[in-house]
This record gives structure tokens, sequence and C-alpha cells, in this order.
């Protein structure tokens, strides 16, 4: 005849949480360990220092027209004579050399023109117009719609 035991029977266990502290407490001791026998090594280097490039052939020249037929290249003025063979040089410097025209607000029309067929005949052919809208102020008695100081014309009708 078999009695059972008045005691209850008990299993073994593994308690996980404790060995995962112990691993974790490893982990931690093992990085510190290894990052403390590191040792930084490098090479003795001469950078350069902050230095402008040396200035190469100029690329860019703005040219404003003046009352009067006055012509300034970067703000110094040139005589009327001297202007082309002032082009010449600025294209046999620098062949890509690009041109900006711009004028003052009492320069005429065929003044600019003029410098525009100077520029082409040196022989520059990257040519830039400066265009600032007219501030302010009413509309020119008569003037069409899309000119400068116009109101802007009427949008289109929407398509049906």
């Amino acid at each position: 005849m078999q009695v059972a035991s008045p005691i209850p029977k008990k299993h073994a266990r593994i308690e996980i949480i404790p060995l995962i502290d112990i691993m974790f407490f490893l982990l931690a001791s093992f990085m510190m360990v290894s990052l403390s026998q590191t040792h930084m090594k490098g090479i003795r280097i001469q950078l350069p220092g902050a230095n402008p490039p040396p200035p190469g052939p100029k690329d860019y020249v703005s040219v404003r027209i003046g009352a009067g037929n006055t012509v300034s290249f970067d703000g110094q003025y040139v005589q009327d004579d001297q202007v082309m063979p002032y082009l010449f040089q600025l294209h046999s410097a620098n062949p890509g050399i690009k041109v900006s025209i711009s004028a003052e607000g009492m320069a005429r029309h065929g003044d600019v023109i003029t410098v525009l067929d100077k520029v082409r005949r040196a022989g520059i052919q990257k040519v830039g117009y400066q265009i600032r809208a007219v501030s302010g102020g009413a509309p020119a008695p008569g003037a069409a719609p899309g000119a400068p100081g116009a109101p802007p014309a009427a949008p289109p009708p929407p398509p049906h």
C-alpha cells in the first residue's frame, strides 16, 4: 500500500531574474574594463592655414550706363573712346567673362544698345541685364497693359 506524504513535494526551479541581473553586471564590467584599456594614437599633421585662393582671371564685370552716355565698369568710369579697348582687354584675359548691363533712370535707351553692341563686337557672349521694377506712382496716362507702371492685365476668363 502506498501512503501519500503530508508534506507537498517541491519541484526544483531555476530563477532567471537574478541570472539576468548578473549577466548585465558582467557585461557592464567587461565594457568598462575594455574601454579603459583603449589608448588613442594619432599622427601629427600640419593643416594649411585659412589663406584666400590666389586671384584668378576676372569672371564677372558689371557695366552701368548713366545719363549723358557715362559708362562705368564695376564702379570705375571709363571714357567713351576707351570702352572698346577695355572690353577687348577683359575678353582676352578671360574668354568666358560674364557681363551684366544696367542703366540709370536718366540713361537713354540708345546708349544702352550702343554699349551692348560694343560688348558683342568684343566677342563677349555671356551678357545679362539688371532690371529693376518701377516703384510706386500712378500709371502713365494711356500706358498699355503690361507696360512698366501700368496696372496688371485682367486675368483670362475660365475655360468652359
